[in-house]
Order: C-alpha cells, then sequence, then structure tokens
C-alpha cells in the first residue's frame, strides 16, 4: 500500500497516450497508488490490451477512450467522456505527442501546424476543459510530459524543441493562474526512454550517443518514470509547481 503522501485512492487521472510505453506506465503507476485510471490513444485494440495490464492486481477502475488529439473536437470529446464516466478527473497527464524530424530549412507547414496541434495545443485545450471541475474541489494536478528536447536540442528538432519548450512555458503561466485554487501544473522532461517514439526516429549509432551522454551509461525503463509522476500527481508534491523535473538519467549534467 502507498504511503498516504503519494495514496491516490479515490482520485481519477487521465493519461493521454496511455496505451504503451511512457503514458502506460505512469498509468500503471497511478493505479497502483489507488487512482481510477483513464487513457486514451488512437488505436482502440492497443487500448483494449493496455487497460487490463495497467489494471491488473490493483483495486483500480478504469475506462479508455480513442481520441485523435490533433483534432480539437476528439479532445472536447476525450474531457466530457472521462467526465461522463467518472464524475470526476484529478489528475491529468498530457502525454501524447509526436516527432516529425526536419531541417529548419525543410519544416513542411503541414507536418509542422500537425506537430504544434499534437503537443501543445492539445495540451491546453484539454486542460482548459477539465480545469473548473478541479477548481470546483479545490485539488487538482496537471502534469504536462515535455522533455529534453525542450531544454536543449540536436539538429532536425526545430518543431519538436518548440513545442516542448512551450510546454515548460505554458506550465509556469497556468501554475500560476491555478494555484490559487489548489491546483498544480509542472512538466516532466524525459531524457533516453527506449519507447517506440525514439526508437522510430534515431539510428542505432544515435541511440548509443544518447546513452553514453547519460550519467548512468543507458537508456530508461519506461516504468522509471512512474515515480516522478506519481510524486507531482499526489500530496507529497503538493509544494511543486511551475517547475520541470528533468528525468534523464544525467544527461544535461554531462556538458563534455
Amino acid at each position: 500500500m502507498p504511503t498516504p503522501l503519494f495514496d491516490l485512492t479515490g482520485k481519477v487521472a487521465l493519461v493521454t497516450g496511455g496505451s504503451k510505453g511512457l503514458g502506460k506506465a505512469m498509468a500503471r503507476g497511478f493505479a497502483e497508488a489507488g487512482a481510477d485510471i483513464v487513457i486514451s490513444s488512437r488505436h482502440a485494440n492497443e487500448l483494449e490490451q493496455a487497460l487490463p495490464e495497467i489494471l491488473a492486481g490493483t483495486n483500480a477502475r478504469g475506462r479508455w477512450f480513442v481520441a485523435d488529439m490533433i483534432d480539437r473536437a476528439d479532445v472536447d470529446r476525450l474531457a466530457a467522456s472521462a467526465l461522463e464516466a467518472f464524475g470526476r478527473v484529478d489528475v491529468l497527464v498530457n502525454n501524447a505527442g509526436s516527432n516529425i524530424p526536419q531541417a529548419v530549412d525543410e519544416i513542411d507547414d503541414a507536418k509542422w501546424d500537425q506537430i504544434v496541434e499534437l503537443n501543445l495545443t492539445s495540451c491546453m485545450r484539454l486542460t482548459r476543459a477539465l480545469v473548473p471541475q478541479m477548481k470546483s474541489r479545490n485539488w487538482g494536478r496537471v502534469i504536462h510530459i515535455s522533455s529534453v528536447m525542450g531544454l536543449t536540442s540536436k539538429p532536425g528538432r526545430s518543431s519538436y524543441s518548440a513545442t516542448k519548450a512551450a510546454l515548460i512555458g505554458m506550465a509556469r503561466a497556468m501554475a500560476l493562474d491555478l494555484g490559487p485554487f489548489g491546483i498544480t501544473v509542472n512538466c516532466l522532461a524525459p531524457g533516453p526512454f527506449l519507447t517506440d517514439l525514439p526508437a522510430s526516429v534515431l539510428s542505432k549509432t544515435e541511440q548509443q550517443t544518447f546513452a553514453d551522454r547519460t550519467a548512468v551509461g543507458r537508456w530508461a525503463e519506461p516504468r522509471e518514470l512512474a515515480g516522478p509522476a506519481l510524486l507531482l500527481a499526489s500530496d507529497a508534491g503538493s509544494y511543486i509547481t511551475g517547475t520541470t523535473i528533468s528525468v534523464d538519467g544525467g544527461l544535461l549534467s554531462k556538458g563534455f
């Protein structure tokens, strides 16, 4: 059983992009801490498989909803569906995102708009939809999943780094808006977590380079983001807001 500081019993957590990778790992951590779970992604078959694995061995309840976070109507529908299912959302994790590497002089307008809509606008829109009912209870947790690429970058990541840096700025401003209502807003900035996304855009050589740049000399497992997420989602993190926690194995510490 979790200690009271980390106990989420009676809370409801919504994790976008929750059918695999970091989202699934965080949702599992919340379920183990007692929260009921809502997950979303674009693929019903992945959600249907993931939810029982997230809930296994816990007393948590769960629902899944298909939602394309690029579609603004889908974002609004997701918020409404989660509230209809459980009557509340206490913890929101804006995790859904993607990366389309392109050099700055090769950026395609349609792909730029897609990344901005998914990585940034959907986070604002879903947060906006769910904040009023958090305010009514004077308690809420919003966690944006940024990236170390929002704090540093590499060639070809202009679109991705721009959106992930914007999430950090948005978290600071949202924290000021919502602090008087008992709602914290923070970012997690994962480093080298070898999920489907980096595996699809990084060569084996690039993957090894990332591992070598960390203090611990390896990529992280998705489960290693669950603890930091639980800190920010629970009473343990009640005085942490407007900030970004890097979960990067020391990657940003290694300047040379």
